[in-house]
């Protein structure tokens, strides 16, 4: 349940490495309103939302509530426009 409010909004899910900051600067590239959650002040989250998510590694983007990729899709979507499109009608 802490899980599910945590992602309720447009939210990127990291730490302090190199994919979690690509990830902070395709967001910004997309002037995108987002809330940061670093989840190495909690192990908890950061083991959950692994789980939560069925996915395994950090970061981890989701908006509105459901999740959209790591950095690599996060890249590629911003790329080809669509990550800009998600975000627009997310609004």
């Amino acid at each position: 349940e802490m899980l599910r409010s945590l992602v309720g909004s447009e939210m990127c899910i990291r730490d302090r490495c190199g994919f979690s900051s690509l990830a902070t600067q395709v967001l910004d590239a997309c002037e995108a309103q987002y809330v940061a959650v670093d989840v190495l002040q909690d192990q908890e989250v950061r083991e959950g939302i692994k789980v939560f998510a069925n996915w395994p590694t950090i970061p981890q983007l989701y908006v509105k509530g459901e999740f959209v990729g790591g950095s690599d899709i996060i890249k590629s979507m911003y790329e080809s426009g669509e990550l800009l499109t998600l975000l627009a009608g997310a609004k």
